[in-house]
């Protein structure tokens, strides 16, 4: 190569070692939810006496999250037929027609964009699709964090979200757990998720 020809080409090589130098934007993150140590949960007075409570043992989803654009999205899917309130006279009761009618609807959803303010997640503004019925709902997050997982030596995120719904709007029929304050319930849900595999 001639002299000339080598100072022709080294601006356009010293340009693409810059350019390759310049990080690329983050691209989202797709984290694919730990059945493991993922399980909603709900909570409800029982005539304001006392407070049921009960989990579900089968949920599966992802979270999105793009830290540059401070943005995400949540899809919690539930199994509803695996509510656990520890009691099995109140499981069969809660997967009747009258309460969940998991034969009709074994599926409930929770679907939602995060919020943030400056660089920390605060809330989801999603929908809660239960028995067949679609409603806006909020979740609190009371924590959201992402760290190394200790064992797995990977990116780990986890959150503790909560909202209020009453059921009663949403087809229950079981009447003391379905009309006015006695339909209040506490849905809670406490997640971790990891990097989606390819």
């Amino acid at each position: 190569m001639k002299r000339t020809e080598r100072l022709l080409l080294a601006p356009a090589a010293a340009l693409g070692m810059a350019l390759g130098a310049v990080p690329a934007a983050a691209a989202p993150v797709v984290y694919e939810l730990d059945p493991l140590h993922t399980f909603p949960s709900i909570e409800f007075p029982h005539m304001d006496i006392s407070v049921w409570r009960g989990k579900f043992d089968r949920t599966s989803g992802t979270v999105t999250l793009d830290r540059e654009a401070r943005s995400g999205r949540v899809e919690v899917r539930i199994d509803t037929a695996s509510i656990n309130f520890g009691l099995d006279i109140m499981d069969e009761k809660a997967r009747g027609e009258e309460w969940f009618d998991v034969a009709q609807y074994p599926e409930a959803t929770y679907v939602g964009e995060l919020r943030f303010e400056g660089d920390k997640a605060v809330a989801v503004d999603g929908e809660f699709t239960f028995r067949g019925k679609t409603l806006p709902l909020t979740l609190t997050l009371n924590s959201f964090k992402c760290i190394e997982h200790p064992f797995y030596k990977k990116e780990v995120c986890g959150a503790d979200a909560l909202g209020e719904l009453n059921w009663g709007v949403y087809g229950m029929k079981y009447s003391e757990f379905g009309q006015g304050d006695a339909g209040r319930v506490t849905l809670r849900i406490q997640a971790e998720a990891m990097p989606k595999s390819d």
